[in-house]
């Protein structure tokens, strides 16, 4: 058997292999700065009746009942699995035979890359255009089975155009999988037309304006006839029990809160974005709850913010960017401090 070459991805994620807590400003992740919703922290308090010693529910019916509902879709066009990442593998798996083609954004969401190549297909990197879409005619120029678009990208937060998605759905020749990881922020849904739309998969996470990382609960949203077939590749007892009943609980009673904190972020990024601008620094738009800052020598300043307690995510030689800073929006009284941080960091001249 050949080994699959993930060296370099693996030594850049092993890099955030880090202790978080060890940070008082942790910015790295993309999670929620306000913690987990309210219902569902009572929930845990009160010593809920899940019994462990059972398997959870085959498919998670009752929760493919609630996100249906919270999406517009019906539930057997929803697949549930541990975290979005798995859904991202299955779908690789399920729908890829070795040595198929996936072609991706580049940049993108570096696990991308990662699953694609340990289910033994071909990676395809497509650079993004000059203003940070997705190169619709560069993609299907590269007639992938599976083509990867992340609305909002990640690490850039730029939203992908609605020109360009229509185009890469209509004239790709396979599946198109389009990760809405960050849907609440951009105010998107394009997960409720997946159904309705041939070739089409969505991707969405309770891990981001949910604030429910800790529980690796993601979804997919696509005609039934897909869906049943990636249920095939996921198999069954997917989720744990104590992950379904928590997510049951914020779809429940913790929309209201969770909707108002994206405001609240959103509101906070663009402040943020305001503050950098006015210090001198350039950012890229961003549609999602982080900012990309494009900074020379990023990962020494990402390791001079470390020893001020503040963890963010660096990243170098960034296709047409270079260097840059991925700052996480934290509470609105935090962010203050990481330009001033920042700017003692790596001050702009």
């Amino acid at each position: 058997m050949t080994r699959v070459p993930l060296r370099d991805v693996y030594r850049d994620i092993r890099a955030y292999d880090v202790d978080a807590a060890r940070f008082s400003l942790e910015l790295a992740d993309n999670t929620s700065p306000y913690g987990t919703p309210p219902a569902v922290r009572d929930f845990l308090a009160g010593a809920p009746g899940v019994n462990l010693s059972r398997y959870p529910t085959t498919y998670s019916r009752p929760l493919r009942d609630a996100l249906a509902a919270y999406i517009g879709v019906a539930p057997d066009e929803i697949m549930v699995g541990a975290g979005s990442d798995e859904i991202l593998s299955s779908t690789f798996r399920a729908l890829g035979s070795p040595g198929a083609l996936v072609a991706h954004m580049h940049p993108t969401f570096v696990m991308t890359r990662v699953f694609a190549i340990t289910n033994s297909l071909r990676v395809v990197p497509v650079g993004l255009t000059a203003s940070y879409d997705a190169d619709a005619d560069a993609l299907l120029a590269s007639e992938a089975d599976i083509i990867y678009l992340c609305a909002p990208n990640n690490p850039t937060g730029t939203p992908v155009q609605r020109a360009t998605l229509d185009k890469v759905i209509d004239e790709a020749r396979g599946l198109v999988m389009v990760d809405e990881a960050y849907a609440e922020f951009a105010g998107s849904n394009l997960a409720a037309k997946a159904p309705g739309r041939d070739g089409m998969l969505v991707l969405r996470t309770m891990s981001k304006a949910f604030g429910l990382a800790g529980i690796r609960l993601g979804f997919a949203v696509g005609e039934r006839a897909l869906i049943a077939e990636l249920e095939k590749a996921r198999g069954p007892y997917a989720v744990p029990a104590l992950s379904e009943q928590v997510a049951l609980v914020a779809l429940q009673h913790d929309l209201p809160w969770i909707q108002d904190k994206v405001a609240e972020v959103c509101a906070t990024r663009d402040r943020f974005v305001g503050g950098l601008h006015a210090a001198g620094y350039t950012t890229l738009p961003s549609a999602a709850n982080f900012v990309l800052v494009p900074i020379p020598g990023a990962a020494s300043v990402g390791a001079a913010l470390r020893e001020k307690g503040i963890l963010v995510r660096h990243f170098e030689a960034l296709p047409g960017l270079g260097d840059a800073l991925r700052i996480s929006v934290g509470l609105p009284y935090d962010m203050p401090r990481v330009l001033a941080s920042l700017q003692e960091c790596a001050p702009c001249r």
